[in-house]
Order: C-alpha cells, then structure tokens, then sequence
C-alpha cells in the first residue's frame, strides 16, 4: 500500500493544442498543493479542497474564475465535497460571485444540517461565513460565449430536444464542458473528492449538473475509495457514476478497473460518445482514470514520485463493448 496519494483532473473533453500546456501546468500545480497537505500528515479532505481552489483560481479551468457563461450570458457556478470517514458531504450551486465554491461546499457540510445549499440561500451563508467574492467571468470566456451564440442563432448550432443528438451533431457545444476535481487518501487511510464547475458553455439558466450532486460527480468512502466524474453531467447523474465506481471498488476491483468499468457502461448503456472522464483512488493506494473524450487532463502523486505526473490522456475507452464483472 502506498499513501498519501492524491489526483486531480482539468476536465474531459476537447483540449485545444494552446490549452494543453496551460491546463497540464494547471493540474500539476494542484496536485503539488494538495499532496503538500498530506505529506505533512494533513487530511484527504483539506487536501482535496486546496487542490481544487488551485484550479478554481485558474482561469484556463471551467470552475471559478474560469467559468463558461449560460445561453443568457451569466455565471452559474456549483460544487461538492465528501468525506469518506464519515459520509459526510457539502454541495452548493446557482452560485454567481463566489471566488472558491468549493470552500462555500464545505462550510454547507460542515455548519449546516443539510447537504445541498443553492442560489439565495448559498449566497447568504457565503456571507455570513465571509467568503471572498469576485466577478469570475474572462474575456476568453466571453469570447467563446459569443462565438457559439452566433452560430447558435444562425442554424450552424441547433436546438435539439435530445441530448444524444445535440452531442452528435453539435461536440463543439461541450468542447469548454470541464469540470475540475480531486480525489485523495491521507496516511490515515481516510479518503475525500471534491468536484468544481461552471457548467457547459450555453447551459439553460438554472440547469443543474453532476458536479454538485453526491453519487454523481462526486463520491468518498473509506470502505471503497473515492471518485470524481467529469464530462457532460446528465450522462453522470442517469447512471449515478461517481458511486457505481466506488461500488466497483467494493467487490475488490482496483481504482483503474473500477475507472474503466465505469466509462464502459457509459458506452454500453448511452451510447453517447466524447461525454465523460474520471480519476478514482482506492484504499490499497492505487488510482485510476479514465474516459471516452480526447483528452482527459490530470495528474496525480504519490510517495514514489518527487513531481506531480501529468498527461492529457488516460486509459481511452472509445467503443461499446460488453460489460463483464470479471
């Protein structure tokens, strides 16, 4: 076994060539800042929320200030955390100025009763808890939100009232569709995920995705591992991916297997190509990632490696095949 061990990703789906370097950096950089956590014996959780406020901070990632703008040109950020200790976990969304919802996630599980805290009510606990805020959206953002209207309202991007034919006819709409998120152990052996995003770029204003919702795109527990999805959220939340990989590592798959199990079904069951990526870790130490996009970018770290390693690649699992439980 080898802990602490922690990995990040950037987002599934299609990496331009002048992101790549960038968004590689990016996720090398929160690895860096979570793993410092856990090697001076922090826990999985703090670790998780610092990697993903790194990322949040960036602007080449869709989650904080980098987030993509709704079909009616605003920001609507959401995010989760769980502790794979307790099973306890914090969600929030419809999130406008918050600078790190992933902190505002946390402060939910840990200073309120419930899980999932939106809108008026997110932003007036953010201000009893004095959360710092900022206006999170960019001009690369802006320019790409223009972009895809035009051909929006010129026919070239159409409305269609079914997600399997909006992704086939139109991937270019999901191309800025990344979600960042974090998976950890600590030395412990306690576990935690964390999931951040703005959505993808046109969403309907109020759409709630995967990133926020617990079992989803986001999932930690000590008897399994932990996971974090990203991709196009529908896909996640009708199969509940997060906690099928998680239960894949319960009948004693590693995290890699569990990842690819996961993706699988997401070709089996949807059919629906370029949609999903995501990075697990089980509690042997071993990670796992996977997805059915171009890119998948992320790093991880462990104690058997000095420097964070990064790629925008992992195992690519591209065409339906029959699902087995080896």
């Amino acid at each position: 076994m080898q802990k602490p061990i922690i990995a990040v990703h950037g987002g599934a789906g299609t990496w331009q060539p002048e992101r790549q370097k960038p968004g590689q950096l990016g996720v090398k950089n929160a690895a860096k800042t979570g793993y410092t956590i856990l090697k001076r014996g922090g826990s999985a959780l703090d670790a998780v929320e610092a990697a993903v406020k790194n990322m949040e901070d960036n602007p080449v990632f869709n989650a904080g200030i980098g987030s993509t703008l709704t079909i009616d040109g605003r920001i609507e950020m959401e995010a989760s955390i769980m502790d794979g200790k307790t099973l306890n976990a914090g969600a929030t969304g419809l999130l406008h100025d918050i600078k790190n919802p992933i902190s505002l996630a946390r402060i939910t599980m840990e200073n309120t009763d419930y899980i999932f805290v939106v809108a008026y009510g997110a932003e007036k606990l953010a201000q009893i808890f004095k959360l710092p805020r900022r206006n999170p959206m960019t001009e690369l953002r802006q320019h790409y939100w223009k972009e895809q209207r035009q051909r929006l309202e010129t026919g070239e991007l159409e409305t269609l009232p079914k997600l399997k034919k909006l992704v086939t006819k139109n991937p270019k709409l999901f191309e800025t569709a990344d979600t960042v998120g974090a998976v950890a152990l600590d030395k412990n052996g306690n576990t935690a995920a964390a999931t951040s995003t703005g959505g993808y770029s046109l969403k309907l204003p109020g759409r709630i995705g995967d990133s926020p919702l617990i079992g989803a795109g986001n999932y930690a527990d000590n008897q399994t591992g932990a996971c974090s999805a990203t991709g196009i959220g529908e896909v996640a939340i009708r199969l509940v991916l997060a906690k099928y990989t998680c239960d894949q590592m319960a009948t004693g798959k590693t995290a890699q297997k569990a990842a690819e199990n996961a993706i699988t079904l997401v070709n089996q069951r949807l059919h629906i190509k370029n949609s999903m990526g995501l990075i697990a870790v089980d509690t042997k130490g071993t990670i796992g990632a996977a997805h059915n996009t171009p890119n998948l970018c992320w790093a991880h770290m462990t104690p058997k490696t000095t420097n964070p390693k990064t790629s925008m690649t992992a195992t690519q699992i591209l065409e339906p095949t029959e699902h087995t439980n080896p």
